[in-house]
């Protein structure tokens, strides 16, 4: 699904700054956010901001690490699309985990 995406992102990309409206892009760290800009891509961003997010984090295989590891929480259907497109099993994902272990509040 990715193939040359080398070809297709423009060498001076960066993230979007629509896509972390609400933080301080002047102290912004890419590297220790890179859980929220991966959320924020799946869920409000395009096919070049997945581009730029390859550029940025340095490639497909570590942006698929950084939503199996890093990304706290996803809307069930970027999750599957994410399953999709990186070719993982929604059971390996933090995000996934977290979810189920959340207690669920008793119906009386």
């Amino acid at each position: 699904m990715w193939t040359n995406w080398q070809k297709k992102v423009s060498p001076n990309a960066t993230i979007p700054k629509r896509l972390l409206w609400d933080m301080d892009m002047t102290k912004f760290d890419f590297q220790k956010g890179k859980g929220i800009v991966a959320e924020r891509v799946v869920e409000r961003g395009d096919v070049e901001d997945f581009y730029t997010m390859f550029k940025v984090y340095g490639g497909v295989d570590n942006v698929r690490e950084i939503y199996k590891n890093d990304v706290g929480h996803l809307s069930p259907r970027a999750l599957a699309f994410i399953c999709l497109a990186f070719n993982l099993k929604k059971e390996e994902m933090k995000c996934y985990i977290r979810r189920r272990s959340q207690a669920v509040p008793w119906n009386f």
